[in-house]
């Protein structure tokens, strides 16, 4: 009997962890205190390769790759809700005490979610180009219910689009649009490879469910201070009027606008690199 419940212990345990990993791969390099890295959509954990080393010697680097991203197993929906829940779990399960959390794009909008969600657990947050509502870009009177019910954010709908890009050509034509969101070729090839390593079907679902969710007014419950790192949306004053309607409700914030394409960190790295040391001392 004893030897019976040693093996139910054994299997509890192997599936928490498992659990635990389903929503993210994680890598973690260096020490001190902890710092999780989230990637933006469609990107590897390697998208922070540079930022790594650039932490490792002063901080526990904690690399994220989402479920479906990158060629990491896909997850059932909904995706990004569970990861925010993993993510959670990951931190408590780890004791990771007060982790800073540092995401690109969809990495910062899951950076906020999950600081709104435990206000306690988090440290510090920076954001890069990354928004609590995207869909508030181009309208800032968008209406998170209202677009669930558009079909045009239907999940399956969007999924299948997805499903229907032709393999042929795909990193080609990606780069060619990945060169609007960062100035360098190689990165912008390297950021479409990724992408053609994507389940498609995640792709569809995550763009949908990033768009549908709005955390402006959630946000309100951060309490750790928050740098955001913006790119340049037609001008610099724009950019700021943007970011500060976007991140009003933030007590605690710090916005900057750098002179750069939406991957800050490829494109004036020691600009970021200024910003970020100077926020964590």
């Amino acid at each position: 009997m004893k030897k019976v419940f040693a093996l139910l212990i054994i299997s509890l345990i192997i599936f928490q962890v498992n659990a635990q990993n389903n929503a993210f791969k994680v890598e973690v390099t260096g020490k001190g205190k902890p710092v999780i890295l989230i990637p933006g959509y469609s990107c590897s954990g390697e998208v922070w390769n540079e930022t790594v080393a650039h932490l490792k010697d002063r901080y526990e680097c904690h690399v994220i790759t989402i479920a479906g991203y990158a060629g990491v197993p896909k997850l059932d929906t909904p995706i990004l809700k569970t990861v925010r829940n993993e993510l959670i779990n990951y931190v408590k399960t780890k004791k990771l005490n007060k982790p800073i959390l540092i995401g690109h794009s969809l990495g910062a909008f899951m950076s906020l979610w999950v600081s709104s969600v435990e206000p306690d657990l988090f440290g510090k947050i920076i954001c890069v180009d990354g928004l609590p509502f995207v869909s508030a870009v181009a309208d800032t009177t968008a209406n998170a219910e209202a677009l669930k019910k558009n079909p045009q954010f239907n999940p399956e709908a969007v999924a299948k689009n997805f499903e229907m890009i032709p393999n042929e050509n795909y990193v080609k034509n990606m780069t060619g649009a990945m060169l609007y969101q960062v100035r360098d070729t190689a990165r912008a090839v390297q950021i479409a490879t990724w992408s053609s390593q994507c389940d498609r079907k995640t792709l569809g679902y995550t763009i949908v469910e990033i768009s549908t969710t709005d955390l402006r007014e959630e946000i309100a419950k951060i309490k750790q201070p928050v740098l955001v790192l913006g790119s340049i949306y037609g001008t610099e004053a724009n950019s700021h009027l943007m970011l500060n309607h976007q991140f009003r409700k933030v007590p605690n914030k710090t916005i900057e606008v750098a002179n750069s394409k939406h991957f800050i960190m490829y494109d004036v790295p020691e600009w970021f690199y200024a910003k970020v040391d100077a926020f964590l001392q």
